[in-house]
């Protein structure tokens, strides 16, 4: 599931050794105080400044994403010699999602984690097609369409309409399944229930034409919700489902993949561009060095929450061919209408499967 990424992070961690010893910190109007290290070159510029980045994000720290931040950190003070000090805020302790964005987009030095219906909502609505419905038949499809040109440039087209920089792309969320208080085996079963999802259009839609009855929500809403029967089911990657122990309150839970999501982080691009291209440079690479550390730790955690589910009393309903067939198949009126209803480029679904496929001109 790595091959693509794994190329790319060879170069990275090439230069990463050359790039430690770097004392690229030029000063910026975001910069924290002088934090101790001044005297040393390496850690400071020449008036002293520390460019300090409060990155803020939904995560417990038990989770692959919240331990891969911590992995982060570790990598951009080590080869910024200190000049950049990464603030870490699990747990949705600084804020949530949007309210995040919104600083960034006054020019705060903020970083916190997205996805493409999210970021599709800033003036690039092609970044909806990562959140769409069987966009992507494999992780390494998904990974084919990351590392192109193509997405270099829609990257560069929300950089420039929306404000926000996607600095890595890399780090795997999940394969999203159905938890609910029933079992579903085919979009049919969809037919009635009160589905839990991310408060975006693109959600709603996609799961309308999958035959749910969606509910927008906040993560944090959803335990209480369905224990007192407003909702029927929710829908996130098996790890997320079970350190929000929704397996007390739900006991079925289907493994349809309806997305192979990853977690694009970001900031604003206002602040971005206050940092040298050397502190960039250790941005980003540094991210996507953690991304594949976070997604070393994908696999054994997604087996352990399932077992958990398992213990807990969840039946885990593995789909036939027959039935996943009827799921891709459901999932077609959402593409056959998104570009009209949301915005889409014409011919973005062929475009992006060329790519994933390999059979782009």
């Amino acid at each position: 599931m790595k091959t693509k990424w794994t190329k790319r992070m060879l170069a990275t961690l090439l230069c990463g050794a050359m790039m430690a010893g770097l004392a690229a910190c030029g000063s910026s109007t975001d910069t924290a105080a002088d934090d101790g290290t001044a005297g040393n070159d390496a850690a400071a510029d020449s008036t002293g400044a520390v460019v300090t980045i409060n990155v803020g994000y939904e995560n417990a720290t038990t989770e692959p994403a919240a331990q891969a931040a911590e992995k982060w950190k570790e990598l951009v003070e080590e080869k910024s010699g200190g000049s950049i000090q990464l603030e870490l805020f699990p747990n949705s302790t600084l804020g949530k999602k949007n309210d995040l964005i919104d600083q960034m987009l006054m020019g705060e030095n903020v970083i916190t984690v997205a996805d493409g219906a999210f970021l599709a909502d800033y003036g690039v609505p092609d970044f909806g097609i990562f959140y769409a419905p069987y966009t992507f038949e494999s992780w390494d499809e998904l990974w084919a369409v990351l590392d192109s040109d193509w997405y270099a440039d829609l990257c560069d087209q929300l950089a420039s309409a929306g404000g926000l920089r996607v600095l890595t792309s890399n780090w795997i969320y999940g394969a999203r399944d159905i938890l609910s208080i029933k079992e579903v085996h085919t979009p049919s079963d969809l037919s009635g229930l009160k589905l839990r999802v991310s408060s975006n259009d693109l959600s709603v839609r996609s799961f309308e034409d999958l035959g749910a009855t969606p509910v927008g929500m906040d993560m944090g809403d959803v335990y209480q919700a369905m224990s007192g029967g407003t909702i029927d089911a929710v829908e996130n990657p098996i790890t997320s489902l079970y350190n929000r122990s929704f397996q007390e309150v739900a006991k079925y839970l289907t493994k349809n993949e309806h997305i192979l999501a990853t977690s694009m982080w970001i900031c604003g691009e206002s602040f971005f561009t206050t940092l040298t291209e050397e502190q960039q440079q250790i941005l980003m690479e540094c991210a996507d060095e953690a991304g594949l550390y976070n997604n070393e730790l994908y696999d054994a955690a997604t087996e352990e929450a399932e077992q958990g589910m398992k213990d807990a009393g969840v039946t885990v309903i593995e789909l036939t061919d027959d039935e996943k067939a009827q799921w891709v198949e459901a999932a077609q009126k959402f593409f056959d209408e998104a570009s009209s209803t949301l915005g889409w480029t014409e011919g973005l679904y062929d475009t992006v499967k060329g790519i994933s496929t390999g059979a782009a001109a």
